[in-house]
């Protein structure tokens, strides 16, 4: 739990446990408090690393700045170097796996193992258009919530659990969507991430890399989520049946069983 600068502005971050290091990164709306629940298991053998990326959570905000995927990535060189950390292994969900992509790509011998949830090799006109209608409803909670939040979960998980949705939608209208300056953020990060595009880059990549996919993601559809793991070389892929684009809320279990398996297991494979 604490801060380091980067070009005049701070990166907050959090590190957990000891053992081979795991770094975590935020979806768009995300920052390290998202993760609580998964702290304990995720850092039990691992050194469990956290941080909000720029315009989230504790991390400085940009206002008034343009900025692209680029700059986060920096932000997680930045880190690992305070750390000392020469190589890691990185696990995204969505804006974060893109991000974690956008690094493996800049910086590959940094990078050990990757399990990317939730990502695809650019930002389709779809998804483009999804994040610019988000950002159009910035100024209305309610509105904002109803945009953004039902198609980021499965249509059977958002049915079956009405209480947690509840408790979820009035925390999230009364304590964030409220917030000018979350919001303005949050608008920021939309855009930052608009023109994301390394379909000419994953070659390369050279970490071992499991592509997670989820049957019922409307943000990154399997189908894009397939190219991805086409593009990388050796990639390995997962689909999760009946599950949205939130799989660490979904599937909490098999979330933190794949991330914990892929980077801590030393098979290699038939020889």
């Amino acid at each position: 739990m604490a801060f380091f600068e980067m070009d005049g502005k701070q990166v907050y971050y959090e590190v957990h446990g000891e053992g081979k290091p795991i770094v975590l990164l935020n979806g768009i709306m995300m920052s390290t408090l998202s993760w609580q629940m998964f702290v304990g298991p995720l850092s039990a053998n691992n050194q469990l690393i956290l941080m909000d990326f720029f315009d989230q959570g504790q991390s400085s905000k940009l206002d008034g700045a343009e900025y692209d995927q680029g700059l986060q990535v920096e932000a997680i060189k930045n880190l690992l170097d305070h750390l000392g950390h020469e190589k890691t292994s990185l696990v995204g969900v969505s804006y974060g796996g893109n991000t974690a992509l956008k690094f493996a790509t800049m910086y590959p011998d940094m990078v050990e193992r990757m399990v990317s949830f939730q990502t695809m090799p650019k930002a389709s006109a779809w998804l483009n258009d999804i994040g610019r209608s988000w950002a159009l409803s910035i100024d209305d909670p309610h509105n904002f919530y109803h945009t953004s939040i039902p198609i980021i979960y499965s249509p059977e998980f958002y049915n079956n659990n009405p209480e947690w949705v509840d408790v979820r939608k009035y925390f999230l209208t009364t304590q964030f969507f409220t917030n000018k300056e979350f919001m303005q953020a949050i608008a920021r990060l939309i855009k930052s991430a608009e023109n994301f595009d390394l379909t000419d880059e994953l070659k390369k990549i050279t970490a071992k890399v499991l592509v997670v996919a989820a049957e019922q993601d409307y943000l990154t559809p399997v189908a894009d989520q397939r190219t991805l793991k086409e593009g990388i070389p050796g990639a390995e892929w997962v689909l999760l049946p009946g599950c949205g684009h939130a799989s660490m809320y979904e599937k909490p279990t098999l979330f933190t069983s794949l991330i914990l398996g892929f980077v801590n297991s030393s098979f290699e494979g038939l020889q």
